[in-house]
Formats: structure tokens, sequence, C-alpha cells
């Protein structure tokens, strides 16, 4: 059989394909957060297997050896769990929490470590990523319709809470099939898709557009395209605002900076810059104010839950942390501290120590990226993901988003090992 870009020819490529075909039938049942630990360890297993009978392969069918950035990012992933059982142990949490935690971490910062291994060794080609994606775009806008009538002709904003939860252990949230939500004080609607929370549906809504860019197909490119903007425009996420005007650029200007009509185009607007830095300086300042004052309680909400995890980190647990979440006093509104933001909630829940376990591989592979997006498309893709996972970590806990997210983790291993190669 002649191998094309949009069928899938091998059995990693097949779980991948499907499992990403599925997310709208694994939403309704409340399977998301499930699926993508049980993909994870899927892939898992087949890398071990591989690897295991790679004496018995022809050398042209066996993994390649990952690039150390990969290992590096599999070792950062298992030094969070040492760190989390020795913050255990310093607070006296006990067995059952140790467990817990445990089970917490492979869900989150090992799955992490997971699909960057798998995408850098497995024979997942990134067509079969960009293909899917673009075609769960088109099920998106085609359910599109319904969501935005739901809030005005009195469809329930939660239809159901599955009972897959109590396999999860983890908030409602992720287990509801939730049509819209409600503003607090405006009323108006607003629509996080199969995200848990439309902030991260804003996440997922940039991870589709940076794929769907990628697609060749004209067809599907535009389904992958519209979708991944309705799905940042309707989720309201400032963020996923900001990620647009950011990120999506990235990989047009590493395409042609090695262009030396760019560097002469460049001129022209450097100057200008130089020229009215003062009023450009204004304009930023003013638009900071508004992107904070868009929604005023979110903001104070975050800065205090950052504020608290500062400070009960230097005065309590500096090196390995507590441990595990704690919720905050009413001022925050009983959210976990360290919440809405990686870096704070790793310097609570794991010290100065976990914070560097993350730091280090993230700014690896960044500067690893940056080098090399200049010569090769596939390595402009996964330093738009690196970008976009950066700038997510000061607004949302990456770990609690692993789940859905992970088709940017697979395209950053590949990014990576296309390096070594």
């Amino acid at each position: 059989m002649v191998q094309t870009d949009n069928h899938p020819q091998n059995s990693p490529e097949r779980l991948v394909h499907h499992t990403i075909l599925a997310t709208w039938l694994l939403w309704l049942v409340g399977g998301l957060y499930i699926a993508g630990p049980v993909l994870g360890c899927a892939l898992a297993l087949l890398t071990l297997y591989f690897y295991f009978v790679a004496p018995a392969l022809p050398e042209a069918k066996r993994l390649q050896t990952p690039h150390w950035s990969i290992m590096m990012w599999l070792l950062s992933m298992a030094a969070m769990q040492i760190i989390l059982v020795a913050g255990h142990l310093n607070f006296g949490l006990g067995t059952g929490a140790i467990i817990k935690s445990s089970i917490g971490w492979a869900k989150g910062w090992l799955l992490i470590a997971l699909f960057i291994v798998a995408g850098a060794v497995l024979p997942v080609r990134s067509e079969i990523i960009y293909r899917a994606i673009c075609r769960t775009g088109k099920y998106t806008i085609l359910l599109l319709p319904i969501f935005l009538a739901a809030p005005f002709i009195g469809l329930p904003d939660t239809l159901w809470v599955s009972p897959l939860k109590i396999v999860g252990g983890s908030g409602s949230e992720y287990f509801a099939t939730t049509l819209y939500t409600l503003e607090p004080g405006s009323g108006s609607p607003r629509w996080q898709f199969f995200a848990p929370w439309s902030p991260a549906a804003g996440m997922v809504g940039l991870v589709y557009f940076i794929c769907a860019l990628q697609e060749r197909d004209r067809g599907w490119k535009s389904w992958g395209i519209a979708a991944a903007l309705a799905i940042i425009f309707l989720s309201q996420s400032r963020l996923a605002l900001v990620g647009l005007v950011v990120i999506a650029p990235t990989a047009l200007i590493f395409s042609q900076i090695t262009r030396p009509f760019i560097w002469f185009v460049a001129v022209v607007p450097i100057l200008l810059a130089g020229w009215f830095a003062n009023d450009i300086l204004a304009f930023l300042d003013l638009a900071q104010s508004e992107f904070s004052g868009a929604r005023a309680d979110s903001t104070r909400v975050r800065e205090t839950l950052g504020r608290i995890a500062v400070e009960r980190w230097q005065n309590e647990a500096f090196w390995f942390g507590h441990g595990i979440v704690e919720r905050g006093p009413h001022l925050v509104e009983y959210m976990p501290i360290g919440s809405h933001h990686s870096w704070y909630g790793l310097l609570f829940v794991k010290g100065i120590l976990g914070l560097i376990a993350l730091a280090i591989p993230m700014a690896i592979s960044l500067v690893l990226l940056v080098r090399t997006a200049l010569f090769s498309p596939a390595a402009r893709v996964g330093l738009s993901m690196i970008i976009l996972l950066l700038m997510y970590s000061f607004g949302e806990n990456l770990e609690s988003l692993a789940y859905l997210y992970w088709p940017a983790l697979m395209l950053i291993g590949k990014a990576l090992q296309h390096k070594a190669g």
C-alpha cells in the first residue's frame, strides 16, 4: 500500500489519530480526562515494546535513541516525584497522601514527559496529527450552532456530569458536558467547548490553530483554522487572544529571517519604534491596564493567589514545598493556592526544586528550537508549541491540562528529535 499523509499506517498512528477524532464523543461521555493518561500510557508501552523487540527488527524499523533534551524532560519530570515525596515526608502527610499525590503526578507531570518521548521516538507522522485536528475542527463547526443557540433557547449550561468522575478523582468540571457558562456580574454567555474552563479552551484553540496552519489540503485546512478561531474567540480568553497575536506569526518570521531583504524591510519599523518609543510604551501600559481590567475580579484573585503562594513558600517550605495543594481563604473564593499559574503552583507544592525541574527542560527546549527553527519547519512548529506552553505557564497549571494539549507535546518531542537528526 502506498503511504499517504492523511491515513495512519501503524499502531501508534492509529492510536493518536482515532483519539483525536473521538474528542467530541469522549467529551459527551466525560471521558476526555481519562483518555489522555490512557493514551500516554499506551504510547509509553508501545515505546518499551519496540525497544524490547528492536534486536529482531530490521535496522530501518528500529526506534531512534532519544535526543538528550528528550531525556532531560523525562528525568526532570521523574525528579518531580522525588521532590513530591520529600515534601510529604517533611510535613508528615502520611502514606495515603503520598499515593494520592503520586497518582496526580502520573496524570500530570509524568504525562507531559511521556507524550514528548512518544512524539520523539515513535513512528507517528506530524501530518497524521494535523489532519486529525482539522477533521475534529469540521465536527466543531458543525456543532457550533448548538453551542451558540444553547444560552438563548433555554438549554441548561451543563447537561450532565459523567459518573466516570469516580475513576478520575478530580473536580467535576473535568467530567462535565458543559454547553456554556455565564459570566458573573454581566451574565453574558461564554463557551469552553470540550475543555474544563474557558481559558483552557483558548489554549487548545491555539494548539489547533498552529496545527491547522500546517495542513496541506486547503479544504481541511479551512475547517481547522475556522474551528480554532471560533474556539479562541468564543472562549473570550484574554491570554488566547494575546497568543494569537504573538505565537501565530512565529513560524513565518523564523522561515524568512535568514533572507537579507527581511533585514532591510525591518529597518523602517525599528527606526520608527525608536522615534516613538515613549508613545509606544504609553500605549502598551494602557493596553496592559485594559487587559487586566477586562476581568478585574479574576485578575485580583489570580494576583492574590500568587502572593499567598510565594509568601507561604518562602516562610514554610522553601526547598521541597508543601507536598499538596491547599484551598485558599474566602478572599480568593477558596481557590487552590498557586492555581492559575504553574510557577507559583510549583513553588507552593514542590518548592524551588520543583520550579527548577520544570524550568531546565523548558529553557533547553526553547534554546534548541530557536536555533533550529531558522532552517526546519518541524522545529518552527515545536518552537510555536513551546512558546505556547511558556506563555500559558503564567496563566494555567500546565500539568492539569496535559490530557488536552498532548498533541502539542508530541510535536515538541518530534521537533527536538528532528534537531538530533
